[in-house]
């Protein structure tokens, strides 16, 4: 299976170490498009966050309601490389390259201008990776209308709620059950006990339908569990800058790990070319 290993690594990784209030009035999306909503910029509210108290303002961009969804990928790219195969459970088995070029391709099929501009033929000496031998490298359009990656930030002030935080622990809720698929909640019965591979396959866990949990204050769904996300950062570079490293930042747990991946101030890591059955992502853009 695609560097599910690695995958089940780091959800190990991840277990050792109120209801959402639905989607405000303001939350607009871009030309009726209504599986986006309008994050609202500002500080950071949410005391849980890793933003919290710093002198980061984020600015107004559109969120995707929901992760991709497998549908959304065919419609785009064609195939469909998920491990379990449903048009409306989130596209899986995605690396970082993969998630870049879906962003792409889907603003040029809309009539958008690309984000990223993407170069096959160099190797990226800011990639420090061991693992990595695609090593792309990509760079950002600035003012380009189309489809992105979050940021760090970005995702983690959605996740907590934006200016309308109830400064809930997960995306949308103090309970985990309320909001997330986790390694407990994701098969056919409800486990026990400690994190344990054999017992989650046994239980047929997978990734879930999307949008069947209650949604976080802004609208958004699944920003705790079912699909880790990709961010557009490096991990431990919370800009825009592409200064390097040898992780892209990952977001918001999955179907495999445990209720603390869940959290969004929780920061995963994976290699850009990595993927795995629980590895995801969701798009965003500017509004203007």
């Amino acid at each position: 299976m695609r560097k599910l290993l690695f995958g089940l690594l780091l959800a190990i990784t991840g277990v050792v170490s109120a209801c959402g209030q639905g989607e405000p009035a303001n939350n607009v999306s871009p030309a009726g498009n209504d599986s986006f909503v309008l994050v609202k910029g500002g500080n950071f509210i949410n005391t849980h966050s890793n933003y919290y108290g710093k002198s980061v303002t984020i600015p107004d961009f559109y969120m995707g309601k929901y992760e991709v969804s497998q549908q959304e990928w065919i419609e785009v790219m064609g195939g469909n490389p998920s491990e379990y195969k449903s048009n409306k459970q989130p596209v899986e088995t995605i690396s970082w390259y993969d998630a870049i070029e879906y962003c792409n391709a889907r603003s040029e099929k809309e009539g958008l201008a690309a984000f990223y501009n993407i170069d096959k033929n160099t190797i990226d000496p800011n990639n420090k990776s061991e693992q990595d031998h695609v090593k792309w490298i990509v760079t950002v359009n600035e003012g380009a209308n189309g489809y992105r990656l979050p940021t760090e930030a970005e995702w983690e002030y959605a996740a907590g709620g934006g200016q309308f935080s109830q400064n809930y622990i997960y995306s949308g809720s103090n309970r985990a059950d309320d909001v997330a698929w986790y390694w407990r909640n994701a098969g056919d019965k409800l486990l026990s006990g400690t994190w344990n591979w054999p017992i989650i396959e046994n239980n047929h866990n997978q990734t879930k339908s999307i949008g069947l949990k209650k949604p976080n204050e802004l609208g958004l769904y699944d920003m705790s569990g079912n699909v880790r996300e990709w961010c557009w950062n490096w991990y431990g570079d919370e800009s825009m800058d592409n200064t390097g490293g040898s992780y892209r930042v990952v977001k918001g747990g999955g179907w495999i790990g445990d209720i603390t991946n869940d959290e969004p101030s929780f920061r995963g890591k994976f290699e850009a070319n990595g993927y795995g059955p629980d590895q995801g992502f969701r798009v965003i853009r500017g509004t203007s």
